[in-house]
């Protein structure tokens, strides 16, 4: 799997995040101009999709320009949920669809809310349009395409003056781009006009982190081009590579005492509970495995990881808990990873998290709780948590 870092220091749109993709797609075969053009068919059957290059200021960048063959169709959230879980694995993939619902809901949220209306009763041509659906379901299929599991980008450049919208002249950014950006850095510049788009700020949703190029060894850097001259080259610019692995902090190591024994005589819930009060007790970690004994009876193995001078407390334990009449012990040496534990603020309030690794890991009981209590998404909430925390604590 591969890591991404976005520029968007001109800003960002559907067609420069897409036409960048599109570059190192190309170069390295993964997706490029057909494979868009066979999607946008199944997307939008009155969308013409035109891909070249150009050089502004400079520097060559791949452009997506999209035209209706046809009178342009006004589609509801509604719609495009319908249509692309429609769509066969072939054309979209299961993790591009899912993609691509996501930014979409982020944006029929948005509508929905400004607009006063139920998210499934909003009519949009932004989000209907043809060109914003090939853009966002292109984005999500590429990065599919390209393997880029962890996107990052630069805080986005806003534009400055106003923006003519179908619901006239509005300031910069427009109210849909204001609300999608909410908790992400953002910085103003003395170019004229819109830089960030709505279809633009949505897609961001998409990344992780908001800053500087990441540790990465880059493999393949792609270029997209925006259509108007706003006094300096209007691009995206996309580096694609592996994890520098290098650049992390080399882990620890200890050595731990594997504690271990086999059950057939209680029942699995007798067995779940003595792990919960092994863990709380002070366990490095406990874990239980279906095994099948002599004559072929099925039966549990409980595993229980400690530090070394803890080892006879946690076997007698083990004991008692169980019944159990003996307990194999090893010892194991382990490597450890620098993390720490931290609190964050989210739209919820207070979640937990563990930081290893160059990654964030919300709390499962936290992401569980808010969920229930919210009524929404698991992953829908995770998504959100995890780019919250990425921003309070990684940039």
């Amino acid at each position: 799997m591969k890591i991404a870092h976005l520029d968007c220091s001109s800003g960002v749109s559907g067609d420069k995040f897409l036409g960048a993709l599109l570059d190192v797609g190309t170069q390295t075969g993964a997706f490029t101009a057909q494979d868009l053009t066979k999607l946008a068919e199944a997307l939008a059957p009155e969308a013409q999709v035109e891909v070249g290059t150009t050089t502004t200021y400079g520097i060559t960048a791949v452009s997506v320009i999209l035209s209706n063959k046809s009178s342009e169709h006004a589609r509801s959230w509604h719609d495009i949920r319908t249509l692309l879980e429609s769509l066969p694995a072939d054309v979209l993939s299961t993790v591009a669809r899912d993609k691509a619902l996501h930014v979409f809901g982020e944006l029929a949220q948005v509508e929905a809310r400004i607009h006063g209306r139920p998210v499934d009763d909003v009519h949009f041509h932004e989000i209907g349009a043809a060109d914003s659906l090939v853009d966002i379901v292109g984005v999500c299929a590429a990065l599919d395409a390209l393997c880029i599991e962890t996107l990052y980008a630069t805080p986005p450049t806003l534009g400055s003056g106003t923006v003519e919208t179908r619901h006239g002249t509005l300031p910069v950014p427009a109210p849909a781009t204001a609300a999608l950006l909410v908790g992400i850095p953002t910085s103003m510049s003395k170019a004229s006009g819109e830089l960030t788009t709505p279809t633009g700020a949505a897609l961001l949703k998409l990344a992780v982190g908001f800053g500087p190029v990441p540790a990465l060894i880059p493999e393949a850097i792609g270029y997209g081009a925006g259509t108007r001259d706003i006094g300096q080259a209007n691009i995206c610019r996309l580096l694609v590579g592996e994890p520098d692995d290098s650049a992390l902090t080399p882990p620890t190591s200890d050595m731990t005492t594997l504690l271990e024994t086999n059950i057939d005589h209680i029942t699995p819930e007798a067995v779940a509970f003595a792990g919960e009060e092994l863990l709380a007790e002070g366990a490095l970690d406990v874990w239980v495995t279906p095994i099948a004994m002599k004559k072929g009876r099925a039966a549990l193995t409980l595993s229980l990881l400690a530090a070394p001078n803890r080892a006879e407390h946690f076997a007698g334990r083990m004991m008692k808990l169980t019944g159990t009449l003996g307990v194999r012990v090893s010892e194991q040496p382990r490597l450890i990873a620098e993390r720490e534990c931290a609190t964050i603020q989210s739209e919820w309030g207070p979640v937990r998290v563990k930081l290893g690794s160059g990654h964030v890991r919300p709390e499962h009981e936290d992401i569980a709780r808010i969920a229930r209590e919210q009524g929404l998404d698991y992953p829908e909430v995770l998504q959100k948590v995890t780019t919250t925390a990425h921003h309070q604590l990684l940039t």
